[in-house]
């Protein structure tokens, strides 16, 4: 199982949320490239990272902090947060983006989304489905809407879609442990998609689970951040 810290951005800030509500930020570092730098030195291939400002005002906006990170890192970026339109994503890959990461257009534009898989192909496009009681939410988690998680999953995977980054909301910086039921129902139903847990992973213990589950890779924030889990003891993962 990949491990994948997440860097979310606010102002060019690495900032960290709870359960998506902005007026809980925190800010971890004023300076996302000395964060990323720390994950590549323990090892650290693949990093996430969110354009909160983008997500919020449904354009690309943290651009500058992308470019940074993919031209003074060696990091694998996946980039979401905001991308609404063929120019953000240009933006994105122009900038650095190796994979970009749509939530809000797969609802809200499924055409457009759609022309992006077919475009920069599955390995460029994962696929957001961030969710509050298995409800698909939008718009950087302000908003939920009434389609449901598993049809909304099974529906793109027969267009194409192989990797999807899950998001349990009401699990997200809590640090309580992530959906595991959630995630088994998935992986039961759709056994052959690429699924990246994200949300609520708080120890090692929780990584195991998830590996058991047969979850592709885990997205790691706040236990980071906070030092639940160390960068010295993800070895195990990271070198596998």
């Amino acid at each position: 199982m990949i491990i994948v810290p997440a860097i979310d951005i606010i102002e060019g800030k690495c900032v960290r949320l709870s359960q998506g509500d902005y007026s809980t930020q925190k800010v971890y570092n004023e300076d996302p490239l000395e964060v990323a730098k720390q994950f590549e030195d323990h090892g650290i291939r693949h990093l996430h990272l969110v354009d909160l400002d983008g997500a919020k005002a449904q354009h690309i906006v943290n651009h500058k902090t992308l470019a940074r990170l993919a031209n003074k890192t060696q990091l694998d970026i996946d980039f979401g947060g905001g991308l609404k339109s063929n120019e953000d994503l240009r933006i994105a890959f122009d900038c650095g983006a190796k994979q970009i990461t749509g939530g809000s257009v797969a609802v809200q534009q499924p055409q457009l989304f759609e022309q992006w898989l077919q475009k920069y192909g599955a390995e460029k496009i994962i696929l957001g489905a961030d969710v509050r009681d298995e409800k698909i939410a939008t718009s950087g988690w302000l908003e939920t809407s009434d389609l449901d998680l598993l049809p909304f999953l099974s529906s793109y995977y027969d267009k194409g879609i192989q990797q999807v980054i899950c998001t349990d909301i009401s699990k997200d910086g809590m640090l309580e442990g992530p959906s595991f039921k959630l995630y088994a129902k998935i992986k039961k139903q759709l056994p052959d998609l690429g699924l990246i847990a994200s949300g609520g992973v708080s120890s090692i213990d929780d990584l195991q689970q998830l590996a058991a589950i047969g979850c592709q890779a885990a997205i790691l924030g706040k236990a980071l951040y906070e030092k639940q889990i160390s960068l010295k003891n993800l070895r195990k993962f990271i070198d596998a």
